[in-house]
């Protein structure tokens, strides 16, 4: 089984607040959708950049990247 990275960047004065809105939202989504999901988190890259990241398995990939538009993806 392989997993998945996928990737949300966020911009500007309130990045962060926004990207932990964001997770929320997207927890909320993988719950509804009964996506096992192996990591989540939202860093803090600067004062104006963070990122949301969530490892999933592959076969879910296309659910979430076709409802959440993630900005880029990586094998784990």
């Amino acid at each position: 089984m392989k997993q998945i990275k996928l990737i949300w960047d966020f911009r500007g004065v309130s990045a962060f607040e926004t990207a932990k809105h964001f997770e929320i939202h997207l927890k909320e989504f993988l719950n509804k959708e009964k996506i096992t999901v192996f990591d989540s988190e939202t860093l803090q890259e600067s004062d104006f950049y963070s990122t949301v990241c969530l490892i999933i398995e592959e076969s879910y990939v296309n659910t979430v990247k076709i409802a959440l538009k993630p900005v880029r993806a990586f094998l784990v």
